[in-house]
């Protein structure tokens, strides 16, 4: 297992999954976001969804937004629908991925 730059706890089980930053050959470059998985497929795939602020000028005060972001879920890391994981921005791995999950939170 190789040490990927980023403080994160590394898995307990092994893959031979080439995009895994972990286990394969990915580099982790970019962005570091939290969100909850909204579904996950066994191909690999999962859909992230995160809720941010965003300010109103009008009215002055601030509005609830969410977002969906697609990333690579590694053989190694196991999740489930509505876990909290943290995402890792790199090359883009598919159409639509451009990041991957690099850690599953308690949160």
């Amino acid at each position: 297992m190789k040490n990927i730059g980023i403080d994160v706890k590394p898995p307990k089980k092994t893959c031979n999954d080439d995009l895994c930053p972990f286990h394969g050959s990915t580099k982790i470059r970019g962005r570091i976001v939290k969100g909850k998985i909204a579904s996950a497929t066994t191909g690999g795939n999962a859909v992230i969804e995160r809720q941010y602020f965003q300010y109103g000028k009008k009215y002055m005060r601030y509005e609830k937004r969410r977002s969906k972001l697609h990333a690579h879920l590694p053989l190694c890391i196991e999740v489930a629908k509505g876990d909290m994981v943290v995402l890792a921005e790199c090359r883009p791995l598919n159409k639509t991925a451009s990041f991957v999950v690099i850690e599953r939170t308690s949160e």
